[in-house]
């Protein structure tokens, strides 16, 4: 199963590398890792997602909660939890196919943020799942380039 682990732990050097590691160590993949500070800045939240059974991840989440780094760890997908992902795609557009690529971009609510003669670049917030959906909207040719963050989240009850 997929599970999203919102972790807090102190801004210094390695940090992320300990919580990196944990994960190597055990042989688990990470699918997707954002990190950024928070409004303290002695403080940056890091988002994982990875795939593993219940129990695993249990035993993962107890693992990151004795870093010393550390400062809390909450497996996001056990919650009630709001998660977004951000896409920029450079898609390839001409005479012949730009209002099918715009009634797409429409169908999406995607929003064009730049404008040339043969592409749009564009931007897409949704779950992770919508980002997937949209893509596969276009075919091959029409995708000359993709960029992802990765999925970012937080709980909902204060």
């Amino acid at each position: 199963m997929r599970h999203i682990i919102s972790v807090i732990l102190e801004n210094e050097a390695g940090a992320l590398s300990r919580v990196a590691g944990l994960f190597s160590a055990r042989g688990f993949n990470i699918e997707s890792l954002t990190v950024a500070a928070t409004t303290d800045s002695t403080l940056s939240r890091m988002t994982i997602v990875s795939v593993g059974d219940d129990g695993i991840i249990e035993q993962i989440v107890k693992q990151l909660d004795k870093l010393i780094d550390v400062v809390k760890v909450v497996d996001l997908t056990a919650t009630e939890h709001i998660e977004r992902e951000l896409l920029l795609a450079k898609i390839s557009i001409s005479s012949d196919t730009q209002a099918d690529v715009e009634a797409k971009l429409d169908q999406f609510n995607a929003k064009i943020i730049d404008a040339a003669e043969e592409a749009y670049i564009v931007e897409l917030a949704g779950k992770s799942q919508k980002i997937k959906d949209f893509l596969s909207a276009f075919n091959a040719e029409q995708i000359i380039e993709v960029s992802r963050t990765g999925v970012t989240g937080v709980c909902q009850k204060i």
